[in-house]
């Protein structure tokens, strides 16, 4: 929880040094910009599984519009009201706080690499978040990472954590983690034969 809470005060920290311009840049994440990130990074702050159920049924019970009822809730807040809304709520509250903060921690650190990378602005990952996030990624069943890396050995070579069997596929444990979260354009830098086979697969 308490890494949660760091992870996203220096989220915040980051998004007041964007411009407008970079605010409505596109993120890694299909049809959404920098903006639609950070709006559906707090949707589910403060909602309880009625809450939860209430916008599953207004989705159709389609898990893949899901995040976008969720999101459109709060669509209507400009850049100042999203960072005061990050700096209100440190902690994990509602369905981020799942696992002692497992959920909020992991959602931070994926949707911060999602900004971050198109905007050419990389960072230094703290190492415990690192090991903190790349197992719950595996298992958590929204990233679905266990189906993105089957087949597949993940080495993070600058952590030694490895995970799975099958052709390897090496690279920095920041690039494994946005592979188990599904994100395409990260297979371009892991090496080996199992990254083909994870190129091939995220398209």
């Amino acid at each position: 929880m308490q890494m949660a809470a760091a992870e996203r005060s220096e989220l915040a920290d980051f998004l007041t040094t964007l411009t407008d311009d970079q605010w409505n840049a596109q993120s890694l994440c299909s049809r959404w910009r920098v903006r639609d990130v950070v709006t559906h990074m707090i949707s589910y702050e403060e909602h309880s599984t009625r809450d939860l159920l209430r916008r599953f049924r207004t989705a159709r019970f389609r898990f893949g519009d899901l995040n976008d009822v969720a999101r459109a809730e709060y669509d209507h807040l400009e850049p100042a009201q999203l960072i005061k809304f990050l700096r209100d709520h440190p902690t994990p509250q509602g369905s981020t706080a799942r696992l002692n903060g497992r959920v909020g921690l992991v959602d931070a650190m994926i949707h911060q690499q999602d900004i971050r990378r198109p905007l050419g602005l990389p960072r230094e990952i703290p190492v415990e978040r690192l090991r903190c996030a790349l197992p719950f990624a595996v298992t958590a069943p929204p990233l679905r990472g266990f189906w993105h890396a089957r087949g597949v050995r993940l080495v993070a070579t600058d952590l030694g954590w490895s995970r799975g069997r099958g052709p390897e596929a090496d690279g920095t444990a920041e690039a494994i983690l946005m592979i188990l979260a599904g994100r395409p354009t990260v297979a371009e830098e892991l090496t080996g034969p199992g990254a083909a086979i994870l190129r091939q697969r995220l398209g």
